[in-house]
């Protein structure tokens, strides 16, 4: 046996347990082969709600900006002191 071979791994003995063909060289290549999506950028659930949340902090930003100070950073407390800043024409808060 030459030094090549006795540092030569066969195929399938890196493979994850749930394998059923146990034929890659690599656990990364037996991952790869099921198609498993490890990016949470790539799930469109992630996406949703990482935009809503973007969303919600950029609407904040702006009516801070504004002079508005909501009582938080949720939608709808900041939509309720942008009304009352428009209603009363003072700034909410402010």
């Amino acid at each position: 046996m030459s030094d090549s071979d006795k540092y030569k791994i066969r195929k399938g003995t890196r493979c994850s347990s749930s394998c059923v063909t146990r034929d890659h060289e690599t656990f990364g290549e037996c991952l790869r082969a099921k198609g498993l999506q490890v990016n949470p950028h790539v799930n469109h659930e992630y996406s949703v709600r990482q935009n809503a949340w973007d969303a919600e902090l950029h609407a904040y930003s702006d009516a801070v900006r504004q002079g508005v100070q909501p009582a938080g950073t949720s939608k709808k407390k900041v939509e309720l002191a942008m009304k009352a800043s428009e209603r009363t024409g003072i700034a909410y808060k402010s």
